[in-house]
């Protein structure tokens, strides 16, 4: 199979699979959704940033010493839908903790828990297409993080394989983990402001699909 060296080589009218994924060689990053591919948003800011690595570092704490392995993203998880590997996401942070999940290209299997911090432009496909896939391959916690809202919703799976959102948390609340037993962290750290934000001109629209 050939490699592809720059993103004009594909097309994004045909359907691609993992093993597609892995001849790709161009800079730009990309996520593969039931073999559709979708581009990823330029370069987050610093107040997606700074919630990733806040999050990240108190992850890392609280797990010393468990199976749980944290990784920030740039990180390609494998999901498997059906009997199908055609979906690479890179979620803005994954916590495995079935360490025979993790290879040296990512992780292959759903990962315990994965967080998005959404943007402007990644809110449709963090709520959406993300959103099915996760829940369709058995994620078993899944956080959404709106820096502008200062929200933050959980989904956790119940035992029918759906998720069941947690109402909306904002600072002053404290988040706890259903997957992660004894893990908590207060809001006020996390949503703390670094700088202004920008993004004043929508909403976060969490809803059921």
């Amino acid at each position: 199979m050939n490699s592809i060296t720059d993103i004009r080589q594909l097309d994004f009218s045909r359907s691609y699979t993992y093993a597609d994924y892995l001849t790709w060689q161009f800079r730009e990053r990309v996520e593969l959704i039931m073999g559709k591919i979708f581009k990823m948003s330029p370069a987050p800011s610093s107040q997606h940033q700074h919630i990733v690595s806040v999050l990240t570092a108190t992850f890392v704490q609280f797990l010393k010493g468990t199976p749980c392995v944290v990784f920030p993203a740039p990180f390609d998880v494998v999901l498997k839908i059906g009997s199908h590997e055609d979906t690479v996401v890179q979620p803005d942070i994954t916590v495995v903790c079935d360490r025979t999940k993790i290879t040296t290209r990512g992780c292959i299997g759903a990962p315990d828990l994965v967080v998005e911090v959404v943007s402007k432009s990644s809110v449709k496909h963090d709520l959406h297409e993300k959103f099915q896939v996760y829940e369709q391959a058995g994620v078993r916690e899944y956080w959404i993080i709106h820096p502008t809202d200062k929200s933050l919703i959980k989904f956790v799976l119940n035992q029918a394989g759906k998720y069941e959102p947690s109402k909306p948390l904002t600072r002053g609340d404290i988040v706890v983990s259903t997957t992660l037993p004894g893990f908590q962290m207060d809001l006020n750290e996390l949503l703390s402001d670094i700088v202004a934000e920008p993004e004043v001109d929508y909403e976060l629209n969490i809803r059921r699909i």
